[in-house]
């Protein structure tokens, strides 16, 4: 099987056109370092079967941080038949070096310049022919976000793969890696003669948006504001088809399910309906909404206001030890934690990383914010709901900043922040779909690996002994509540909770789910009866709780793993677990103070 190799500079569109040429739901997001996994798909180039393997960006072949070390480990250590290089058409002048370190490799290797759409609207024109001939290898324009001129380059890459070529070897590649060339006054000269570019790129509209989005003053609050305005209209979007999934789940189970398990033993039954059912049924009330979340979010993603959100932070960050990067990273850890502790592979500075890292896991991840909807639904109203959820984020980055500043001098860094502040773009739906999509489908299969485990451990603990009435104190759950409630009780959470909160640390997906399997009830029913044993208070302690104490068990695993420190692993443990318990301790007790 042939192996192309697909690499360029961040923010040039490389995963957009992996997608494109392969189909696979690569994360695309308008910021650097986006990919930060070897991300792989079986592609039909020339009558080949080849693998496409897609490299993390980076902006010099020969730098030394982790995303670069990557792809430097990858071609010294594997055969390539072609290496695709993906860049910026009209960024071009400060982007060809890449293409020129990678010719001095010695491998079959075509250019591709994306976003040629946003170089003719700015003015500038690349002579391909004359760029080729100065290069040594095929050089075309696309744009991989419209998909124009890339049916040619599939063609034009199955044309190299069928030419017979010498291939470096990986041992010869990795010796020419090591010499680190001057090649400026080449690049220099390439420009030169085959790029016209006008003394001022035309780009108003970008500079007229940026004037007010990037306000001194403005910027922030118009940021927060407009992130409080989706999360309004998520909730009131998502409410009716939320209710209606509910609507079909009771449905089902009344119309279909029950009687087709009626002649089954009463604690299988049991286990199938008010266990795995009710569980697995709470969870997936709750898709629509997410999958409305996710959507929303990725066009605000794709269309790189994020990028100028963390070009806003980078001073107020600067004070907490981080910088703008953190930031993006701060908001990848609202979708997943791991992805983005992955991320911090960009920073070059240990401490920086392990700071940022520490932090991350306070992000208001999707499975926690799975959590919140359910809590949110069942103890207010819908006119605060969106204010409940904005007032749960405000906490995140709260207790993110709070922790930055705490031991921003155990990790202190003095690497540049350089961040680059890509055009505004319209993401089409294609890129919209294929980003909620993949995040949705990521979200479903972490929930189907642990929800089914964890409703039925959960069943199994609420129910025997067999002598005792299910869910209450002679059960193994109500002994496991007991044992923690000198702990949780100051802080309003009783025994059903607790045993959430207990599964809640192998995943977040689990904790809906429980609470229907200990309940017994699904939909409306479990809603109404978790309102008569907590009031708000309660409900909000428990939320904030949720939101701070310990991430999952894959965020623990991944943080050890980039981390490559048990120690660290601990420390973020312990903080998060102690942070969480004094936040809603103050909180809980607080409210009942003042008689709330």
């Amino acid at each position: 099987m042939k192996r192309i190799a697909l690499l360029g500079m961040p923010n040039t569109g490389k995963s957009t056109l992996f997608n494109r040429l392969s189909g696979a739901s690569a994360r695309v997001g308008n910021w650097p370092g986006i990919t930060v996994d070897l991300m792989s798909a079986k592609i039909l180039a020339g009558g080949h079967i080849a693998e496409l393997i897609d490299l993390p960006g980076l902006y010099d072949l020969h730098g030394f941080s982790d995303d670069e070390q990557v792809v430097r480990h990858f071609l010294s250590n594997h055969a390539v038949d072609l290496v695709i290089i993906v860049l910026n058409s009209s960024q071009i002048d400060r982007q060809l070096s890449l293409a020129l370190q990678i010719k001095q490799l010695g491998l079959p290797t075509t250019l591709l310049l994306n976003m040629q759409d946003e170089a003719k609207r700015s003015g500038i024109s690349i002579d391909t022919q004359a760029m080729s001939e100065q290069l040594g290898f095929p050089v075309q324009t696309i744009s991989a976000k419209y998909g124009d001129g890339c049916p040619q380059a599939l063609q034009l890459i199955g044309q190299i793969l069928n030419q017979p070529a010498t291939i470096s070897s990986p041992q010869d590649v990795a010796k020419l890696l090591e010499v680190d060339n001057q090649i400026e006054q080449t690049m220099h000269d390439i420009v030169k003669h085959a790029v016209q570019m006008p003394v001022k790129l035309n780009d108003e509209t970008t500079d007229q948006i940026d004037r007010i989005l990037l306000h001194p003053w403005l910027g922030l609050p118009i940021f927060f504001l407009a992130m409080f305005l989706l999360f309004q209209f998520i909730f009131t979007a998502g409410k009716p088809l939320q209710d209606g999934m509910a609507w079909a789940l009771d449905l089902f189970r009344t119309e279909a399910f029950e009687p087709l398990l009626s002649g089954l033993p009463v604690w299988l039954n049991g286990l199938l309906l008010d266990g795995i059912y009710n569980g697995i049924g709470t969870v997936a009330a709750f898709v629509p909404i997410i999958v409305l979340f996710f959507l929303v979010m990725s066009m605000v993603e794709d269309s790189g206001y994020l990028s100028r959100a963390a070009f806003l932070m980078d001073s107020l960050m600067a004070k907490m030890g981080l910088d703008g990067r953190g930031f993006v990273m701060i908001l990848m850890g609202f979708g997943c934690n791991v992805p983005a502790l992955m991320g911090t592979r960009v920073m070059r500075s240990r401490p920086m990383r392990l700071l940022t890292m520490l932090v991350i896991p306070l992000s208001l991840c999707s499975a926690r914010l799975q959590v919140f909807l359910f809590m949110i639904a069942t103890l207010f109203v819908a006119h605060q709901a969106a204010f409940i959820m904005f007032g749960l984020y405000m906490v995140s980055f709260l207790t993110i900043f709070l922790t930055a500043i705490l031991f921003k001098n155990q990790y202190k860094s003095t690497e540049p922040f350089i961040l680059e502040l890509p055009p505004y773009r319209f993401p089409t739906p294609r890129q919209i779909w294929l980003r909620g999509w993949q995040e949705v489908k990521h979200f479903l299969n972490r929930a189907s690996k642990f929800i089914v485990i964890g409703v039925v451990l959960v069943w199994v603990m609420t129910h025997y002994p067999t002598d005792v009435a299910p869910a209450s104190v002679g059960t193994i759950a109500g002994q496991i509540g007991q044992f923690f409630a000198p702990v949780l009780n100051p802080i309003g959470i009783d025994t059903q909770l607790a045993i959430a909160l207990i599964f809640g640390f192998v995943a977040k997906e689990i904790v809906v789910g429980s609470l229907a399997v200990i309940y017994g009830l699904q939909g409306d029913a479990l809603s109404h009866q978790i309102a008569m044993n907590i009031d708000w208070v309660q409900g909000m302690s428990f939320m904030l709780f949720t939101l701070i104490y310990t991430p999952c068990l894959s965020t623990i695993a991944t943080m050890k793993s980039e981390s490559k420190s048990s120690l660290f692993m601990w420390l973020s443990i312990v903080w998060s677990l102690g942070l969480a318990w004094i936040i809603s301790f103050i909180f809980y007790q607080g409210a009942r103070a003042l008689g709330l």
